[in-house]
């Protein structure tokens, strides 16, 4: 008996790393019995022949998280790229990375590519904002190499994973990363903007370096109604030391003497992220009248 990670699944087959080699297994049918499919990153016990790499997965290790898109568990890191210039960077959406990631209980790196395209550094503007929270922001241009190194620090022995609409450069950083894992990049679409998909299945590649990172097509959008508006404010990190409020079940949106929004005015939290969470609020608030 072997115990690997899935890093790859195509077709019914899901390919196992382990100590001896990369398996090519099925799963049991007490899964499907059972309703349970392996997913990219599950810790799993195999049996199979050394000889040919072939086997069957017999058992998922408990996960320590799930992400419905991209469908990968046990990531420790999520990066969340976009673009400085080509596409522009949608603050609205950066925010909604965020949130799921905290949702996820996922520790989040912001990656602004393309620096070398915003000669006059407007993207400047959005770092200053999310280090207020903080997040841990770092510049990068594949063009130029600036900052491929101190983002392979945050990638060294953690499970990883690209986040962030597409055209933004996340396959053309992991080349830089890692010269020669052929990822396929694309071009920018003369229509939109934006970049065309160019990965077709999820996969969990090995670094050099230590440490596995996901490239993980049609990651490019989130729906949160998975939370409760109860939960959301959890999602804001930087609200945690202003929740001081007259009303136990405040919400922070029209309650008086609310902490959070105090700190708004004084200036303790910023007023684009607050603006972000009352956009999202009344958006869960929406989903909930549907139902």
């Amino acid at each position: 008996m072997q115990e690997g990670v899935i890093i790859k699944g195509i077709g019914g087959f899901y390919y196992v790393d382990t100590a001896v080699g990369v398996y090519e297994c099925r799963a049991r049918g007490k899964f499907r019995i059972k309703n349970i499919t392996p997913l990219i990153g599950d810790r799993v016990k195999i049996e199979g022949d050394a000889g040919s790499l072939q086997g069957y997965i017999i058992e998922i290790l408990e996960r320590k998280n799930q992400l419905v898109r991209p469908t990968v568990a046990n990531i420790d890191l999520a990066i969340i790229v976009f673009a400085a210039r080509k596409p522009n960077i949608n603050n609205a959406l950066m925010q909604r990375f965020l949130v799921y990631s905290e949702y996820k209980k996922l520790n989040a790196v912001v990656c602004i590519n393309k620096i070398d395209l915003d000669k006059e550094g407007h993207y400047l503007d959005i770092v200053r904002m999310l280090e207020t929270v903080p997040y841990k922001v770092i510049r990068t241009s594949a063009k130029t190499n600036v900052g491929i190194e101190q983002l392979k620090e945050v990638l060294r022995d953690k499970v990883s994973v690209f986040a962030g609409p597409s055209g933004v450069g996340k396959s053309t950083l992991l080349n830089c990363i890692q010269p020669g894992l052929g990822l396929k990049t694309g071009a920018l679409s003369k229509k939109t903007g934006r970049g065309t998909h160019t990965t077709r299945y999820v996969e969990l590649i090995k670094l050099e370096i230590g440490g596995m990172v996901a490239d993980t097509p049609g990651f490019t959008s989130l729906d949160i109604d998975e939370l409760e508006v109860s939960e959301l404010e959890s999602c804001f990190p930087e609200f945690s030391n202003y929740r001081n409020c007259y009303f136990p079940d405040c919400i922070h949106d029209k309650e008086p003497r609310c902490g959070i929004k105090e700190a708004v005015e004084k200036g303790k939290i910023n007023r684009i992220r607050y603006d972000s969470y009352i956009s999202l609020l009344n958006e869960l608030r929406n989903i909930g009248r549907k139902y």
